[in-house]
């Protein structure tokens, strides 16, 4: 059950700082955190909680230990101590927590620190060179299309999987598209890459992963983002830094428009259920934001 209520402003313990929430990204780990499948990822803090993971907004106050940030600074990153993001204050961890660049807005840092920093990460970890293949095995949500955008702008051949409410976004930004609800993925992907892609990045997990996985040249280059099995195919998990190196890289990108995301649906918190619902579904394309402030 999900429901609004009030709460005094959280108090920034060591090594966080208390925000004023502008914006919040909406991520499918929020309806896995309020499941309970992922107990422990946000501080472990029993129900009720608050949902979210990622946020932008104004420093309000400091804890201990907190360097680099100041009251007053306009900041993203991410609340893992539990405080949630749907909220009009929240603390975030300062060592994941950087200052947002002038002019880069509220509502793209906020789509920051989950899709941007996963794009950064997997593309690093595959470490293709110029000219290269890469399957998005799920193109169509804000990883995906994060992926995807990062990848182009480096360069390399990208294909991807979605279904057919995916296509346009997903074309928009030069990916080519196979669509998994009118086509053979596997067929059509051979068809496309005969020799098999340089790399996979699997967004969608499951039976979508086992069907694609053979599809790469070495297996060691297929990374999941979110399905921990996929050693037992042979490729990787993808490896997470969402320090404030990795967070103020992403800010970077997002300014020279390499890791521009694709935001499809701004919500008021107060249609946070709506929201939350609609990336629960999977048939939201691109990112889902909630303008709080």
């Amino acid at each position: 059950m999900q429901e609004f209520f009030d709460r005094p402003d959280p108090v920034p313990g060591r090594g966080e700082v208390l925000i004023q929430v502008d914006v919040a990204g909406v991520n499918p780990l929020d309806h896995l955190l309020r499941s309970g499948l992922v107990d422990g990822l946000d501080g472990g803090r029993p129900f009720p909680r608050v949902l979210g993971m990622e946020a932008a907004g104004t420093v309000l106050a400091r804890g201990e230990d907190v360097n680099g940030l100041e009251v007053g600074d306009a900041v993203f990153g991410f609340a893992l101590t539990g405080g949630g993001t749907y909220a009009e204050t929240t603390v975030l961890s300062a060592p994941n927590t950087a200052r947002i660049p002038e002019g880069l807005s509220a509502t793209v840092a906020a789509t920051l620190p989950v899709a941007g920093t996963t794009a950064v990460d997997v593309l690093d970890q595959l470490s293709l060179p110029a000219g290269a293949t890469v399957l998005v095995n799920g193109v169509g949500g804000g990883v995906g299309l994060a992926v995807a955008r990062l990848a182009i702008g480096r360069e390399l051949r990208v294909i991807g999987t979605g279904s057919t409410a995916k296509r346009e976004h997903a074309e928009a930004i030069g990916v080519r598209f196979i669509d998994y609800t009118a086509e053979d993925v596997a067929a059509a992907a051979r068809e496309l890459v005969p020799d098999g892609f340089d790399g996979i990045v699997d967004l969608a997990g499951g039976t979508s992963l086992r069907t694609v996985a053979p599809l790469a040249q070495d297996p060691r280059n297929v990374i999941a983002v979110g399905d921990m099995s996929v050693p037992d195919l042979g490729g990787r998990f993808v490896e997470r830094r969402g320090d404030r190196e990795n967070l103020e890289r992403s800010a970077r990108l997002a300014l020279d428009g390499l890791l521009a995301p694709v935001i499809t649906a701004v919500h008021p918190l107060s249609d946070a259920p709506a929201a939350l619902a609609a990336v629960e579904n999977g048939h939201t394309s691109g990112k889902v934001v909630i303008k709080v402030a």
